[in-house]
C-alpha cells in the first residue's frame, strides 16, 4: 500500500502521525482488521514473502559450466585423441572437464541459496488483532492494516509504523549495520531521514530486544526494507572472475593458433609425399599436444592449494576462482562494526572523578558484566575494572527505585539505600543515607543539574560551566565516542518509593563517560600492509560521520573527507564515479548506496572487495568481485552472498588472503608460460624441421609422449611454489591484464624459438651423418629442454636456488627417468621409435637443456637490475 500523498508530495511512514498512518491503512488499533477485509487484501497485495525472481535453476547452471571456451577445446582434444586411439588420454581429459564442471556447479549453485537464507529471515508466525481479538497467524498472511503486536524476543515479520511503545528496543544490527539496540518511539520523524533514525517503524527481519510495542504493519512482502534487498541481490553480481575471463581469452588464441599452424604441417607433409593416414594421425597429435588439457586442471588445483592456505589462515572460501581474484583487488570496501573494530562497546575516556563517575554509571544500568544492553555493559565492565565490582556496589548502595530511560527525558535514574560504607575513592557518596544517581545525554542531565563536582565538593552550576561541559561532550564526540553524562544527588533518607522520577532535580553533575567500539590492535597495521601494495581501503558503515571518521583515522584510514547516504541519494552516476577516487570514508549509508560504491569504483576500473556482515550488505557483496562475509557476526543471507568468510571477523585477515591470491595468480601464470612455451618448441619444431629439409621429426605417439609427460606431474607441481619475495610490496595488477602481459607472451616468443633451434640443431647434425638414432636425440633434446625451462622458471626474477618446492625437484628427476626409460627399455622402443643412445648424446641433450636453462636466468638478473635502477 502507497504512502499517503498530500500536496507537499508524497509522504513516508515515518512522517506521519500514528492517526494519519491509521487512517491511511483504513485500520483500528482497537480492533485491527476483521477477517473478511483481511482476505481481501491478501487476494490484492498477495502472500508476505520474498520472491525470487530471474535465478538461475540447477539444470542451467550445470550445462553453462559444460559451455565454456576452454571447455569445449577439450572435449574436442579428448575426441581427438579418441580418435586416434589415445584412449587413456582421452578418458582423462573427460575426467579433468567432468570434475571441473560438477566443482563449479557446486559453488554457483550454492551462492544462488543467497535468496533461500533471506526468506528465512521472515518470522514463521505472527500475533495480530483481528476482528477485537488477539490471534496468532503465519507470517505470510499478514497484510497492510494488520495490528501487530511485539514483546521481547519477537521477530519482526513485516515492516511497520509503531502506535505504542513501552521501552522496545530494536536489533537492527542485521538491517541497519548499527551494533545497538535502537530505543523506539511513536512520534513523527523528520523527512529524509535514514533507516537507523526513522525511530517510530520496525522492519522485517529485526528482533525486539527488550520491552513491548504496538505497530501497524504498513508494508509486506517485496515492498518491504528487506523485500528491497532481496530485489537488489537478484540484480547483482554474476559477471566472470578476472581469472575466468583471461582463460576463455587464452583458450580461444591457443586454439586458433594450434588450428593454424596444425593445417599448415599437414598441408606441408602432403606437398613433401607423405602418406594421407600418415599426415591426419600426426595433425591430430600435433593438435592435442597443442590443445592446453592441463590448464584447467593446474589451475583448480592451484586455487584449492590457495585456498588450504587461507583456511590455515582464518579465510574459508567458498567460491575457488575468488582465490585469483584477491590477487588483483585494489580497493576493499570494510565495514566498521567487529571488522575494523573489536565489535564491543568499551569506555575510552573519562571526565571527572574516574572512580566516582564509573561506580555511579555502573549502578545506574540493568545490565552485568555479561550480559545486558552493550553501552550498560561496558560501564560495568570498565568498573569493575577499577576494583568497582557491581555486586560489591549493591551490597554497599541497594537499588530501591528507578525512572527506566524514554526517548523524552533521555536519562534514567535510579535511588540507593545506604547499607554499608562505599569502597574507597567514592567520597562524593559518603555518609549520606540515601542516594540518587543518573545517566543519559548531557544535553538532557544538564536541564536537571544545579551544581557539579569540582575540587571534592558541589559548586553551582552558572552559564560557563555548563558551556565547558558542553565543550567537553564534543570533544569526546569528535573523537567518535558516544558520550553519556552521569550525575547525583544525596539524599536526607533512605529512598522507600520504587519511583525515583521524583528525584531527578537539584542534580550535581558529576562526569562524562565516553565509549566506543575500538579497533583492533592488528587493524592499523594491516591497512598499512594494505598501501604498501598499492590497495585503497575504505570504509561504509551505516553509523554517524564523526564516529566514522574517528575510527578511520585511528586505523590509518584518510579521513579528510566523508560522504553521508543522502549526499549519495542525490549525486547523479558521473558525480558518484569521481567523488569516490578521492572519498575514503561513507557514512549513514543504506543498502542500495552501498551498491552505488561498488558500481561506481568498479566502473572507474577498479577491483573490489567488499566485507559485510548483515543483511543489508548482502547486495554489495553479490556485487562486488570479492564478497567476504564475518564467519562470527555474519548473517546467514551475507554468508551465502560472500565468496569468502573471515573465520576470525578480524580485517587483518582479508590481507593475508590477498597475499596467498598473490602467489596464487603468480603460480598460474609460471604453468601457462611453461605450457605457451614448450607448446610453442613442440608446434615449431614440427613445422620448421621440414621446411629445413628433414623428415617429420617426431611420430605421432611420441608427441603424445612428451605432451604427456611434460605437460602433466612436471607442470602441476607449479602450482605449489611459495611465496616470491615481495609480494606484498608491488601494485595490483590492472583487472583487464592479459596473462600475456609483463613480458610473458615475449618470454614464450624467445624462449620457444631458443628450444625449437636446440632441438632441431641436434636432430639435424645427427640426421645430416646419416645417425638413425637422430630422431630419439631430437626427441630426448626436446624433453630435456622442456626440464631445464621448468626450473628456471620457478621464479619470476630471483635467481635459481635448489632449495623448496620438492614436488617439483621430484617430477623433474621422474620426468627424466621416464625419458630414459623409453631411450632404452626395448618394448618401449619398438612401442615409440626409438634407440638407445651413448653417453655422450645424452650429455648433448643435457647441454643443451642447460644453455637454455642459463639463458633464462640471464634474463631474469637482467630483471633484477632493471628493478634495481628504478629504485
Amino acid at each position: 500500500m502507497e504512502p499517503m500523498t498530500t500536496n507537499a508530495g508524497p509522504r513516508a511512514w515515518h512522517e506521519m502521525t500514528t492517526a494519519e498512518a491509521l487512517e491511511r491503512l483504513r485500520s483500528d488499533a482497537a480492533r485491527g482488521l476483521d477477517h473478511k477485509e483481511a482476505e481481501r487484501r491478501r487476494a490484492e497485495h498477495g502472500p508476505n514473502v520474498l520472491v525470487e525472481t530471474g535465478g538461475k535453476g540447477p539444470w542451467r547452471i550445470l550445462w553453462e559450466q559444460f559451455t565454456a571456451t576452454m571447455v569445449v577445446i577439450l572435449l574436442v582434444a579428448a575426441v581427438l585423441s579418441a580418435a586416434i586411439g589415445d584412449y587413456k588420454d582421452a578418458i582423462a581429459i573427460a575426467i579433468i572437464v567432468v570434475l571441473n564442471g560438477l566443482l563449479g556447479f557446486s559453488q554457483e549453485f550454492r551462492a544462488e541459496k543467497a535468496m533461500e537464507a533471506l526468506k528465512k529471515l521472515g518470522a514463521p508466525s505472527a500475533r495480530v488483532r483481528r476482528g477485537g481479538a488477539e490471534a496468532r497467524i503465519n507470517a505470510a498472511d499478514l497484510v497492510p492494516g494488520d495490528i501487530l503486536l511485539l514483546e521481547a524476543g519477537s521477530l519482526v515479520p513485516a515492516d511497520g509504523r509503531l502506535l505504542e511503545a513501552a521501552a522496545l528496543k530494536m536489533t537492527e544490527a542485521a538491517l541497519t549495520g548499527e551494533s545497538e539496540a535502537v530505543l523506539k518511539s511513536v512520534g513523527p520523524v523528520e523527512a529524509g531521514a535514514d533507516l537507523g533514525n526513522r525511530v517510530n517503524m520496525v522492519y522485517r527481519g529485526t528482533l525486539a530486544a527488550n520491552g513491548r510495542g504496538l505497530v501497524v504493519v504498513a508494508e509486506t512482502g517485496m515492498r518491504t526494507e528487506l523485500g528491497r534487498i532481496a530485489t537488489l541481490l537478484e540484480g547483482a553480481g554474476g559477471e566472470p572472475t578476472p581469472l575466468q575471463k583471461r582463460l576463455d581469452e587464452l583458450g580461444k588464441r591457443l586454439a586458433y593458433a594450434a588450428l593454424g599452424v596444425v593445417a599448415v604441417v599437414f598441408v606441408l607433409g602432403l606437398l613433401r609425399g607423405e602418406a594421407l593416414k600418415h599426415m591426419f594421425m600426426t595433425a591430430v597429435s600435433l593438435a592435442a599436444a597443442a590443445i592446453p588439457e592441463g590448464l584447467p586442471a593446474v589451475v583448480t588445483i592451484a586455487l584449492a592449494i590457495g585456498a588450504r592456505r587461507m583456511l590455515g589462515r582464518k579465510a574459508l572460501i567458498r567460491r575457488l576462482p575468488a582465490v585469483e581474484t584477491l590477487g588483483s583487488v585494489t580497493v576493499i570496501c570494510s565495514d566498521k562494526t567487529g571488522t575494523l573494530t573489536e565489535g564491543r562497546m568499551s569506555v575510552s575516556a573519562v571526565e571527572g572523578p574516574e572512580r566516582a563517575v564509573l561506580a555511579a554509571a555502573a549502578l545506574c544500568s540493568d545490565a552485568g558484566e555479561k550480559e545486558g544492553d552493550p553501552t550498560e555493559v561496558a560501564l560495568v565492565v570498565a568498573a569493575a575494572a577499577k576494583g568497582l565490582a557491581k555486586a560489591d556496589l549493591e551490597r554497599a548502595l541497594p537499588r530501591a527505585g528507578e525512572a527506566p530511560f524514554d526517548s523524552d527525558r533521555k536519562r534514567m535514574t535510579t535511588s540507593h539505600g545506604a547499607a554499608g560504607r562505599p569502597p574507597e575513592g567514592l567520597e562524593p557518596f559518603a555518609g549520606a543515607p540515601g542516594l540518587a544517581f543518573a545517566k543519559g545525554a548531557t544535553d538532557a542531565l544538564l536541564k536537571v543539574c544545579s551544581a557539579a563536582w569540582k575540587d571534592g565538593q558541589a559548586v553551582p552550576l552558572d552559564d560557563a560551566g555548563r558551556r565547558a561541559i558542553v565543550e567537553a561532550d564534543e570533544a569526546m564526540s569528535a573523537k567518535g565516542a558516544r558520550v553519556l553524562a552521569v550525575a547525583f544527588r544525596r539524599l536526607d533518607a533512605a529512598p522507600k518509593d520504587a519511583d525515583a522520577l521524583p528525584l531527578e532535580t537539584e542534580l550535581v553533575f558529576l562526569g562524562l563517560v565516553g565509549l566506543s567500539d575500538p579497533p583492533r590492535p592488528q587493524a592499523r597495521a594491516a591497512v598499512e600492509r594494505c598501501k604498501a601494495a598499492g590497495i585503497r581501503v575504505v570504509m561504509i558503515t551505516g553509523d554517524h560521520p564523526a564516529t566514522a571518521r574517528a575510527i578511520a583515522a585511528g586505523v590509518g584510514i584518510s579521513a579528510e573527507t566523508a560522504l553521508t547516504g543522502k549526499e549519495i541519494e542525490a549525486m547523479e552516476s558521473g558525480e558518484l564515479e569521481r567523488r569516490v577516487m578521492e572519498t575514503a570514508v561513507y557514512a549513514r549509508v543504506a543498502p542500495e548506496h552501498k551498491l552505488k560504491i561498488v558500481r561506481a569504483l568498479r566502473a572507474r576500473g577498479h577491483s573490489v572487495a567488499m566485507t559485510g556482515d548483515g543483511v543489508n550488505d548482502a547486495p554489495a557483496l553479490r556485487e562486488a568481485d570479492i564478497g567476504v562475509a564475518m564467519g562470527i557476526t555474519g548473517t546467514d543471507v551475507s554468508k551465502e552472498a560472500a565468496d569468502m568468510i573471515l573465520l576470525d571477523d578480524d580485517f587483518a585477515t582479508i590481507v593475508a588472503a590477498v597475499e596467498e591470491g598473490r602467489v596464487i595468480y603468480d603460480n598460474v601464470r609460471k604453468f601457462v608460460k611453461y605450457l605457451l612455451t614448450t607448446n610453442s618448441a613442440e608446434v615449431l619444431v614440427m613445422l620448421v624441421a621440414p621446411m629445413l629439409g628433414m623428415p617429420l621429426p617426431l611420430v605421432p605417439l611420441q608427441i603424445l609422449w612428451i605432451n604427456l609427460i611434460t605437460d602433466g606431474p612436471t607442470s602441476l607441481t607449479l602450482a605449489v611454489e611459495p611465496a616470491e619475495e615481495g609480494a606484498m610490496s608491488r601494485p595490483p595488477r590492472r583487472t583487464d591484464e592479459s596473462l600475456f602481459a609483463r613480458g610473458l607472451g615475449w618470454h614464450a616468443v624467445w624462449v620457444g624459438a631458443l628450444m625449437t633451434a636446440l632441438t632441431i640443431g641436434s636432430g639435424w647434425w645427427y640426421w645430416r651423418r646419416d645417425m638413425p638414432e637422430w630422431r630419439t636425440m631430437l626427441f630426448t633434446t626436446l624433453a630435456f629442454c622442456q626440464m631445464g625451462h621448468v626450473l628456471a622458471i620457478r621464479s619470476r626474477s630471483a635467481a635459481f636456488t635448489g632449495r623448496g618446492n620438492r614436488l617439483l625437484f621430484g617430477a623433474v628427476a621422474a620426468t627424466i627417468g621416464l625419458q630414459l626409460a623409453v631411450v632404452y627399455v626395448p618394448a618401449l622402443n619398438r612401442l615409440l621409435s626409438t634407440m638407445p643412445l651413448t653417453a655422450g648424446d645424452l650429455g648433448v641433450a643435457a647441454g643443451a637443456a642447460f644453455v637454455l636453462f642459463a639463458a633464462v636466468e640471464i634474463e631474469k638478473a637482467f630483471k633484477r637490475r632493471a628493478v634495481s635502477a628504478a629504485r
